[in-house]
């Protein structure tokens, strides 16, 4: 439990003096308790969320200068006010600034920049026939699931390669309801056609036996038992059996193959590398469950300066569980301060005991220098791929005559077909390459802009700088562009400007890129206000990177336009009538089969509907029959 204690105090003017009396103020009043405190600039912003097991002592470490490197300095200065919040343990202070670090996203803090959720294989257990899939969200305690997987790429190798192994009904439970004969992966003997009978119950059941135990762990178990089999089918001259069993066994193998770290000792860990250099980290992770390693993936966290690798990767860690569960085995490249801490706050989370474990020798520590040198070389292609990208930016200034090289390219398309599901979309880039989690869609709502791309234009600049101007009316943050590109020609353009103008944002440089004659990619023409059109030479790299950005731009937006004009296409007419929800519809669509046959149905049937109640029949009979 929590206590909080929200404390106002008047905005300081910026200096370190009057950051250090503001907070010297606040730290007679504080228990010397654990809890989390938080240090807020004037305008609002969260500035550093930080932990203590005493609030008051760590508090007041802030008011002596002589602690302070320049970074804490900088935070002080600019801090006008703080919160707390008390806590029964430092590890439950543990586990809210962690919360509070991913709710707030403070610069001073050590930041994880990752929201996605891992996938896992799921064997779905509440059918009659087990279904073999790829599953992210919520999960079912019918079902059972292996994972995490570092990555999408990583879970649909594996998927591929069992499903040759172990031919499992991948379809969903309505294709396989429907199916009246094998579909292609029958053919290709990816599946067993159990939706029509060709393999019956137990044989079934014996191969989701097989991948629930080379899932688990028991690899060799399940791959010595389909050697086996495969001899005594060719002792038989069961030929076409034994080649079946024998391109199962090839399959396992091929899924063993990409594992380039594997510790067959352990039942499940994580890993994490750290590898510091020029001022940048790069923090490998990689998933071991049952002694098989399930993928990696690199993250580049912000962080201090001044900080080393066992001081990110603490944080780093902490982070990273917030809103997963840790394994019971962490291994780490350098020591983790704090460790024991960390342990308990994960363990509290988790439910079960959680050990840290920088070990020195033995084939974990070769593990881990693998998975440091994994780190060590995806650093090294970031830091390169940022100084092309910083070249590229510095082209993009100087072909645009901007001050200096853009932090921030915001670039915006439209998609339609004759006007229906019409939707704009936006993508950022950066000196980080593409910004995918700063994209965003816009569909479009105005009467008569459906169709019209000026139109359409028009609202989305107006729905997009609109909002961060009452959000941010200073434009004081960073997700602010310094260059907009529209895909489109002067029209477009034009449409777009005028917004900006009338929002009083004639400050941010603007250009249309059009296709050239033909629509031909390489000889596109740029489009500037005040200028007449040009054009770039063909070979020109900034060229190929602004085609680039065009090229993102559209394929977001055609991407968009078809999940929404796919979600109008599956809309039932039910879904007009207020009160349906998701259960009711069901329920109407099971006893009658159709939408239409809802409508034309007499009110008496509609009553006999479980879970339709009389009101409410009436209600769907009135709306189709015209007496809404």
């Amino acid at each position: 439990m929590t206590d909080e204690t929200d404390l106002d105090q008047k905005p300081s003017e910026g200096s370190l003096a009057d950051g250090m009396r503001i907070i010297a103020e606040f730290v007679h009043t504080l228990p010397r308790k654990p809890g989390v405190y938080r240090m807020i600039a004037a305008d609002g912003e969260v500035l550093y969320v930080g932990k203590a097991k005493s609030l008051r002592s760590r508090v007041a470490a802030y008011t002596q200068p002589t602690r302070l490197v320049t970074r804490l300095m900088r935070m002080v200065s600019a801090t006008a006010t703080m919160e707390f919040a008390v806590t029964d343990s430092e590890a439950e202070a543990l586990l809210l600034e962690n919360n509070l670090i991913k709710r707030f996203r403070p610069r001073f803090n050590v930041l994880l920049r990752d929201d996605k959720s891992f996938p896992y294989i799921v064997i779905r257990r509440d059918t009659e026939w087990p279904q073999l899939a790829k599953h992210r969200g919520t999960r079912e305690p019918a079902n059972e699931y292996f994972g995490p997987f570092a990555s999408a790429t990583a879970v649909n190798r594996t998927l591929y390669a069992l499903q040759r192994a172990f031919p499992l009904r991948s379809c969903s439970d309505g294709v396989f309801s429907t199916r009246t004969r094998p579909c292609l992966q029958y053919q290709i003997k990816r599946c067993t056609a159990p939706c029509v009978g060709r393999i019956e119950k137990p044989e079934y059941d014996a191969i989701v036996d097989d991948v629930r135990g080379f899932l688990g762990g028991r690899n060799r178990e399940v791959q010595q038992a389909l050697s086996q089999r495969m001899e005594q089918a060719s002792a038989k001259l069961e030929f076409e059996g034994a080649a079946v069993l024998r391109d199962r066994i090839r399959a396992l193998a091929q899924i063993q193959s990409h594992q380039s770290i594997a510790l067959p000792s352990i039942d499940e860990a994580d890993i994490f590398a750290a590898h510091l250099e020029g001022g940048q980290i790069c923090v490998q992770v990689f998933f071991l469950r049952a002694g098989q390693n399930l993928g990696n993936r690199a993250y580049f966290p912000s962080h201090g300066k001044e900080l080393d690798e066992g001081q990110v990767l603490e944080a780093f860690i902490g982070q990273f569980y917030e809103a997963r569960q840790a394994p019971r085995l962490i291994l780490t490249s350098h020591e983790v301060g704090e460790r024991e801490l960390l342990e308990s706050a994960l363990a509290l989370s988790a439910g079960h005991k959680v050990e840290i474990r920088q070990p020195k020798r033995g084939d974990q520590k070769d593990a881990l220098d693998q998975a440091v040198t994994n780190a060590r070389e995806a650093l090294a292609r970031r830091m390169a791929e940022r100084g092309t990208q910083r070249q590229l930016l510095d082209g993009v200034a100087r072909v645009f005559a901007l001050d200096g090289p853009p932090e921030r390219i915001e670039v915006y398309d439209n998609s339609h077909i004759q006007g229906t599901a019409p939707i704009g979309a936006m993508i950022v880039a950066g000196a980080d390459g593409f910004l995918k989690n700063a994209y965003r869609k816009f569909n479009i709502k105005s009467e008569g802009a459906a169709g019209d791309d000026f139109a359409m234009m028009r609202e989305v600049m107006s729905r997009r700088f609109g909002r961060a101007l009452k959000e941010n009316p200073d434009r004081d943050e960073d997700h602010w562009p310094d260059l907009v590109l529209i895909d489109g020609g002067q029209g477009q353009l034009e449409a777009a400007r005028q917004v900006m103008s009338e929002l009083g944002l004639d400050d941010i440089a603007m250009v249309g890129i059009a296709k050239g004659p033909d629509r031909d990619a390489g000889r596109e023409r740029f489009f500037m206000p005040g200028k007449a059109p040009f054009a770039l030479e063909p070979r020109d790299p900034v060229l190929y990177f602004l085609q680039r950005l065009r090229d993102e731009a559209h394929r977001f937006a055609i991407g968009t336009h078809r999940t929404r004009r796919a979600a109008d296409i599956t809309r039932s007419a039910l879904d007009e009538v207020p009160g349906i929800g998701a259960g009711r519809k069901r329920a109407l669509l099971n006893h009658f089969g159709s939408a239409r046959a809802v409508a034309v149905a007499t009110l008496d049937d509609i009553k006999t509907v479980p879970g339709i109640s009389d009101a409410l029949a009436q209600k769907i009979h009135d709306h189709f029959r015209g007496g809404r």
